[in-house]
Parts: structure tokens; sequence; C-alpha cells
């Protein structure tokens, strides 16, 4: 029977093309209090389709989910347990963020060493488009020495 399937394959046109997901780690802030909470955010998880493992911690309150699922199905099955506000997860590392003290990145809920994400960026009054063409300019005397 196998090979009668493997020719039927070939001779059938599939009339749907299923886009294939790639492999991706979804990160899902979720404020757990005890195992139940845990136990029934893993089991929401664990039975989608696709995926390979399902890591959380409950003091960061942060699940982690690798394998082949759509991000924001994992999100909507997590807020289907009950948890209303849940979010995909909103921290970085303090090192990868630019100004990691400007207004809005800071948060005090974060894990140590971490800020929100944001693209936040000091705005100068001072520097305008024409100032800004003008750095690497050759008649500048301060410009690039590379040049």
């Amino acid at each position: 029977m196998g090979a009668l399937d493997y020719i039927f394959y070939f001779c059938t046109v599939p009339t749907t093309k299923r886009k294939l997901k790639s492999m991706q780690t979804v990160e899902i802030k979720v404020k757990m209090d005890c195992d139940g909470c845990e136990r029934k955010v893993r089991n929401a998880v664990a039975t989608m389709r696709g995926v390979k493992s399902v890591n959380i911690n409950r003091k960061e309150s942060k699940v982690s989910v690798n394998g082949y699922v759509d991000a924001n199905k994992v999100l909507k099955r997590v807020k289907e347990t009950g948890k209303k506000r849940a979010e995909f997860w909103p921290y970085v590392p303090q090192h990868v963020v630019t100004y990691p003290h400007a207004s809005g990145v800071y948060d005090k809920r974060a894990p140590p060493n971490c800020v929100r994400t944001s693209q936040t960026f000091p705005t100068s009054s001072q520097d305008t488009p024409d100032q800004l063409l003008n750095f690497f300019n050759e008649d500048n005397v301060n410009s690039c020495s590379i040049m």
C-alpha cells in the first residue's frame, strides 16, 4: 500500500499549497501565581501543532515556546486560558538598547539587567539635515580622518 500512496501523491495536483512555517522561539509574558496556572498554560500551548518544547519560568512570568508555530496563534491560545493580560515578551538585555535610560524604556517590573524594547531616541533640536550632511565634508576640518 505504500507504493500505491507514493504514486497517488505524484499523480494528484494539490489544490491548496501550505506555507511552511519556520522554526522559531516565541516568548510571552504571562502572570502565573500557582502550579495550576502554570499547568493550564503549559497544556494549552503544548497541544498545539508544531510545538517542540515549552519552557516556563514562573519567577520572571515568561513562557518560551519552540517549534514551527505562528506567534499570534500562541498568544491567542494563552489568552484563551483566562490570562487576558498576556503579551509578547517586551524585554531585551540592557546592553542591546542604545539609550537604556530614556523615558519609556526603563520598567521596574523588568528582570535584572533588562529593559523594554522600544525605539526611543533623544531628539536634538540642533541637528538639522544640512548639518548631518556636512559631517563628512572635505571642507570640514574636524571631519573623518579616514577619508
